[in-house]
């Protein structure tokens, strides 16, 4: 008696048509994977989610209104049970940290091989997790760091973008001295010794992502 394999319903969720379109090809050469839809943008993943109920969301991360993490957060709100892997050129350990903290399923960047990412689709729709080898280091060593608060968010934000401790509790509405010990508590947290260290790892590991 033959046995038949389940078939995976996929939607494909990432802003640039070419990617889609070569993603789109390569999973059609897959029996059991068929592309049921696409999103171009955070809330239209959402939508389409939620008129489509596919097996998996392959989801890049930077995405125009509001981005594959707020995606993530909204769909995993609606069905707890969502599967998501994320698929993105972004690999910094706080991203990739950040995006396993909201629920995704696995994290796979975009330059993983043919086999790798299609073996990534079938683990997560199986209910296991997938993590690309190649950041699975980066994963361990975030865990092990302290966590930022908001207000240490916050004030990192603004240190990135350059204002002084004077001009951020101006911004933030509390006393400079406060912002002192901010600062501080961040440097300490992020293993750094100035603010030109604190501005440098915040975007080398993903902390602060620039505005495009």
């Amino acid at each position: 008696m033959e046995t038949t394999t389940a078939t995976i319903r996929v939607l494909i969720a990432d802003d640039h048509l070419v990617f889609r379109l070569g993603l789109k090809s390569l999973l059609s050469g897959e029996s059991d994977i068929v592309v049921v839809g696409e999103a171009t943008t955070g809330s239209q993943t959402i939508e389409k989610f939620k008129d489509l109920h596919p097996d998996v969301v392959v989801l890049d991360l930077r995405m125009p209104d509001g981005g594959g993490m707020r995606a993530v957060v909204e769909i995993r709100r609606i069905h707890r049970a969502a599967k998501v892997l994320m698929l993105s050129s972004y690999g910094s350990e706080e991203e990739v940290y950040q995006a396993l903290h909201a629920g995704v399923s696995g994290y796979v960047l975009k330059d993983a091989g043919r086999d790798e990412l299609i073996g990534a689709i079938r683990h997560v729709h199986a209910g296991k997790r997938w993590i690309q080898s190649s950041i699975q280091t980066l994963v361990a060593e975030r865990a092990d760091r302290p966590e930022l608060t908001p207000r240490e968010l916050e004030v990192l934000k603004l240190l990135v973008a350059g204002l002084t401790n004077r001009e951020i509790a101006s911004v933030l509405g509390i006393s400079e001295n406060t912002i002192r010990n901010h600062t501080a508590s961040i440097f300490a947290k992020l293993y750094v010794s100035d603010r030109a260290e604190a501005v440098s790892a915040a975007l080398q590991r993903g902390i602060i992502v620039p505005d495009n």
